[in-house]
Parts: structure tokens; sequence; C-alpha cells
């Protein structure tokens, strides 16, 4: 697993040329969740629709160097049965959220360490489409156990850019959120990599993506 400053630099270098499309597609997610957030059941029904079609989005990036604003609304798919893939995101989100509330309820920290233990669970649920919702989440604390810490500065590490952030009244916020999504998918991608994990997924924009193993190490050497 490489640090904090290599992931970053390998961000910067997957954004190259691609930084509008990025910040549009957060844009939109952003602006959708905006709309409706006066209207608090539809946010929670569409919230985990939306967050796994904006992970989609820059796992596609990061792996063909290129983003599809389709890929964002890939989730609104209600084929199948249990309202298809739609269903298994809220599902995944609802049951996401009420893990970390109850262990929140707690205390603090437990709920700050179970937000990071499933947070790769919607990156789980794209390279495997058919694993079940409980399976996503035991996945992504299995394959973040020892990692959760390296997560955290991570995220960290982007103190400095959130100060400067609010230098520019906010809008600075439009390129450092793709800017750590784009780093936080590096993440996953590093840890998959490192627990020799495959994707399942028979989506066609998946089918052909590439391993990107050597694509991180040679663009951060």
């Amino acid at each position: 697993m490489n640090n904090s400053s290599a992931i970053r630099a390998f961000a910067r270098k997957s954004l190259s040329g691609n930084w509008l499309n990025a910040v549009l597609a957060y844009l939109i997610i952003i602006g959708i969740i905006s709309v409706v957030s006066t209207l608090q059941v539809v946010t929670w029904i569409i919230l985990g629709s939306l967050t796994y079609g904006l992970y989609l989005y820059y796992i596609v990036l990061i792996r063909e160097k290129a983003g599809d604003f389709n890929l964002l609304f890939k989730a609104f798919s209600f084929s199948g049965k249990n309202l298809g893939l739609f269903g298994k995101t809220l599902g995944l989100y609802l049951l996401m959220s009420l893990y970390i509330l109850l262990w929140t309820l707690l205390l603090i920290v437990p709920g700050i360490i179970a937000s990071y233990s499933y947070r790769m669970a919607f990156y789980i649920l794209i390279d495997n489409p058919e694993m079940g919702v409980s399976e996503a989440l035991k996945k992504s604390k299995e394959i973040m156990y020892g990692y959760k810490s390296k997560l955290f500065c991570l995220d960290l590490s982007f103190v400095g850019w959130a100060l400067l952030c609010i230098l520019t009244f906010g809008i600075g916020i439009l390129w450092l959120s793709p800017y750590m999504l784009t780093s936080q998918t590096i993440f996953y991608e590093e840890l998959r990599n490192e627990h020799g994990l495959t994707s399942k997924s028979k989506e066609d924009e998946i089918n052909n993506i590439e391993e990107t193993d050597s694509k991180i190490g040679g663009a951060i050497e």
C-alpha cells in the first residue's frame, strides 16, 4: 500500500485532462441531492444509488482514463428481483447507515471506526453486482482490517486543501471533492490488488477494464 502523498500523486495524474468532467460529475450528484434535500425521505431513498453511480464513475475514470455521465445513474435499474440494482444500493446504504449509527450511539470513536470499515462496500458491490448487501459490508470490513488508519491518514492529508477552500468561500470544494474521490478510489484499487480480488461484474462498463497494478506503480515511481 502506497502512502498518502503517492496516492494523491496518482490521483492528480488520473485527473489530468479530466478535471472538468470529474467536477461536473460531482456537481450533477450534489445538484440532485440539493434539489431533493427538502424531502428527506426521498434523499434517503436515492442516496445509495447516487453514491453507487458516483463511485462507478470514478472507478471507470481510474481504470479507463475516461468517464461517462450515464454511469452516474447506472443504479437506477429496477430489472430483476427486489427492485433490481436500485433496491440493492438502497439496502446497502440503509444497512450501512444503521450499523454506523448503532456504533456511534455507543461512542463517537467506534462510529468513526465503523464508517471506515464499511467505506469500500459500494466499490465491492460495483465489482461484484451479484453479491448480497450483507456480504458486501462483510467483505469491506475484511479488506479494511489493518488499513483503516491508512485511509484515515489519507483523508487527513487533505485538511490543508480544505482550509484553502474556506478562503475561496467554498468554491474550491468543487475541485477538492473530485480529488478526494479519485484518491479514495485509488486506495480501493490498491486494496483490491493487495487482497487479490478480481472483478466478477458482468456490466459492459466493467468487462473491458484492465487491471491497473502497473499503471499505479509506474505513475508513482
